[in-house]
């Protein structure tokens, strides 16, 4: 996996804050938000390593969005979110969590070849990272 899934974290840093911090879990435990931008993290590792699959930007930008929308309505502060996104901790816990994530599923993410049929085989079925591959 690359080390650069900072860079589609950094998407969500827009946030802003409704509800007070004593409320609310780390944001890296809201299992929607973080499994989503995982999610991504695998689509873009995928449309960078493998030459004939392409991402599909304007959906993942909408699923971006979307899960800022939900970060909003969750009250998470612009603070909490930069902290979540720019954090060298985070970055190496997204990346083994992804790694495993596809680990799990039979594909070594450092394997090219099993890295592109694994974002092959999720463009058919339509999975979550595969509607975002083309």
């Amino acid at each position: 996996m690359s080390k650069n899934i900072g860079a589609v974290l950094a998407l969500l840093t827009g946030m802003t804050v409704a509800m007070p911090v004593h409320a609310k879990i780390p944001l890296r435990d809201v299992a929607e938000i973080d499994n989503h931008l995982m999610s991504i993290a695998i689509a873009d590792e995928i449309r960078k390593e493998c030459d004939d699959i392409s991402a599909r930007m304007i959906k993942a930008l909408s699923v971006l969005q979307g899960l800022k929308s939900r970060a909003r309505a969750l009250g998470y502060s612009n603070d909490e979110i930069d902290d979540y996104v720019t954090s060298e901790a985070e970055k190496n816990r997204m990346r083994k969590k992804a790694e495993a994530w596809l680990s799990a599923r039979g594909v070594d993410g450092y394997d090219r070849s099993q890295l592109c049929a694994f974002g092959r085989d999720q463009i058919r079925a339509g999975g979550q990272i595969g509607e975002l591959l083309r």
